[in-house]
């Protein structure tokens, strides 16, 4: 019965896409500023918003819905749901930013919960511009990756991108990093760079048992197994799947499952004008989906090594596209037009 459900409602999907198809949807933002908040609508519907917690010390697009109105990342730490992990709380929404930049920790930073002596900071600075065209909102940011006595180590500028085709939300983040008066290092290691953190039911079905929050927002007094509610899976561009696409390299990466009755994919888009590109993934079955272009040596076991360099004045421009699907899970040949579709435009 569940899987007629969840035909029923993708063939729904299907149509819905198909009628959507050249439509115009209107397109708004929201400015919060006064609440660290920029909301994205399309057609009056939030899609995501820009904000800047003062306890996750970096920028984040949190939370992240679908067409239809599901949200595909987790709640916790900043709004905890029934059901989920407690873990990583630094892992929130969408966010870029690294384990080793001259020895600091910006990835790890506020794991415990509070702002680690060794820990870098992205302080987000100003909005710098708000577009709205067909179909797509555009934002401009300026931040500043700081060490923990306030010194610049690189600042940065991103735009991004949000668009709505049919049924498919598209985020485009096109981030550009500038090394300041000192040698900047990214020094290999795993703990980096594009990253998402997605909803519990978009998990994979691991062989293990976990502790996870109860309707109070408090850790359970029992484990579970972590296959229970978990539906998710990895493809990536190169055929791998499940969890040996981590320490892979690869174009993009599909992380595909079932939330509810609605079959979604979540495709990140690496670009060929990206450094260390195709990247490789950090993307593990406990729900952290993330691109890292630079921890060559991790990844590797030392065979190889990166140590990304910037000398003062050099920038450095990182590409990536977010394609979330909601309805059906993406083909190859869908997600390879949208990848090209990226390529072409940027």
């Amino acid at each position: 019965m569940k899987e007629y459900i969840i035909l029923v409602y993708s063939l729904f999907m299907l149509l819905l896409n198909f009628s959507a198809q050249g439509q115009t949807i209107k397109v708004e933002f929201k400015n919060r500023e006064a609440e660290h908040s920029i909301d994205i609508l399309f057609d009056g519907k939030i899609f995501t918003s820009y904000c800047w917690p003062e306890n996750v010390y970096k920028p984040i697009l949190y939370p992240v819905y679908t067409s239809s109105g599901t949200v595909i990342t987790r709640g916790f730490p900043l709004k905890p749901r029934e059901g989920e992990r407690n873990d990583h709380l630094h892992q929130a929404g969408i966010w870029l930013n690294y384990g080793k930049v001259n020895g600091l920790d910006f990835w790890g930073n506020g794991y415990r919960g509070y702002k680690e002596p060794g820990g870098g900071e992205i302080r987000h600075l100003k909005i710098e511009s708000m577009g709205v065209g067909t179909n797509e909102a555009i934002l401009a940011t300026i931040e500043s990756w700081l060490n923990p006595k306030g010194r610049e180590l690189l600042s940065e500028k991103t735009q991004y991108h949000f668009i709505a085709k049919g049924v498919l939300r598209i985020i485009d983040r096109i981030t550009t990093l500038t090394a300041k008066d000192t040698t900047v290092v990214f020094s290999d290691t795993k703990e980096g760079m594009f990253g998402i953190r997605v909803a519990r039911q978009l998990e994979l079905p691991l062989n293990e048992s976990v502790v996870l929050l109860d309707a109070e927002g408090k850790p359970s007094s029992q484990k579970v197994p972590a296959a229970n509610g978990a539906t998710g899976n990895y493809r990536s561009s190169k055929g791998i799947t499940g969890e040996a696409v981590w320490g892979t390299r690869a174009e993009w990466m599909d992380l595909y499952g079932i939330i509810g009755n609605e079959m979604i994919s979540i495709v990140v888009c690496d670009h060929p004008k990206n450094p260390g590109y195709p990247t490789y993934w950090h993307a593990r079955g406990y729900g952290l989906f993330a691109a890292n272009p630079l921890g060559w040596s991790d990844f590797t076991k030392g065979r190889e090594t990166f140590n990304f360099t910037l000398k003062p004045g050099e920038s450095a421009t990182f590409r990536y596209r977010v394609i979330i699907s909601s309805g059906n899970h993406l083909t190859d040949e869908e997600i390879n037009g949208l990848k090209q579709e990226f390529y072409n435009k940027y």
